[in-house]
């Protein structure tokens, strides 16, 4: 073999290696290529991930705030209904007790509350002898009027016919007659036992009340309905 032929062989195995070389070189770069884009993809992907947990968290959030916000204006309007259901309520209250006021001044009529007042008084405590308060002012009605009650409860119990004192101590007067921040009374009267421990009290300010209690309930029922039309 000759300088020609080595010559050639060795530029052969010189172009086969650098194919071989350019081949692998290839390869490397693909595989590069490709575990670059996975990694790169994966990074993406794992960077979205992120990104949409970061979201929802704030969704989460801004809902709660929502719902937190919703329920404070949600109770603020009920509490705002519940003060003027209030308030009405007070001053149909108000306008009742300006009504008692009339009842106490018309003496004809008021006498004859009074006695039917003290009858039912005597019907519950069901007493042979009581003990009868009542406003300063009312005591000469109630004088008047005494006589004749004890002897309705008499005939209506069938039971002798009760002793009832009037009581030195009195209820207190009437408004705009008591004194300043005083306590005030539109009428009636409170009887009780002799011993004190029955009591029954039928002044007109706590029938208005017991009325006031019983009626409240249907009352914010309308108003209710009223203001939810």
């Amino acid at each position: 073999m000759n300088d020609t032929d080595v010559q050639k062989q060795i530029q052969q195995m010189v172009r086969f290696i650098r194919q071989e070389a350019e081949e692998k070189a290839n390869e490397i770069s693909v595989a590069a290529e490709e575990e670059f884009n996975i990694e790169k993809l994966q990074l993406v992907e794992a960077e979205k991930k992120k990104i949409r947990q970061e979201y929802e968290r704030k969704e989460k959030q801004v809902e709660v705030r929502r719902k937190i916000e919703y329920s404070m204006q949600l109770n603020a309007s009920r509490i705002k209904v519940l003060q003027a259901q209030d308030d009405l309520v007070n001053s149909m209250k108000e306008a009742a007790a300006k009504e008692l006021l009339r009842v106490s001044g018309d003496h004809h009529h008021y006498r004859q509350l009074l006695k039917e007042l003290v009858v039912q008084s005597l019907l519950r405590l069901k007493e042979p002898a009581v003990l009868l308060r009542c406003r300063k002012d009312d005591v000469h009605l109630v004088e008047h009027i005494i006589n004749s009650a004890k002897q309705e409860y008499a005939e209506k119990a069938d039971v002798h016919v009760p002793e009832i004192v009037v009581d030195t101590i009195h209820l207190p007067p009437g408004p705009g007659q008591q004194k300043e921040h005083g306590l005030n009374c539109f009428g009636g009267v409170v009887l009780a036992s002799r011993d004190g421990k029955i009591v029954c009290e039928n002044t007109l300010d706590a029938r208005l009340d017991v009325a006031y209690r019983k009626k409240l309930p249907q009352i914010r029922k309308h108003l209710f309905e009223v203001a939810a039309a």
